[in-house]
């Protein structure tokens, strides 16, 4: 489970950085910024 979260994590950063960079869309391209850390911070709470 712990890997599929940090996969997760690792595609939403890649489509945020692509969105960022490529579109520069101001609200929609953070939340996937967020909704990542959010699993990062899932994947390290449920480790301990």
């Amino acid at each position: 489970m712990r890997s599929i979260l940090y996969l997760i994590a690792v595609i939403l950063v890649i489509g945020w950085i692509l969105g960022f960079f490529v579109y520069s869309a101001s609200g929609l391209i953070h939340i996937l910024i967020i909704l990542a850390i959010i699993s990062l911070l899932l994947g390290l709470i449920r480790r301990t």
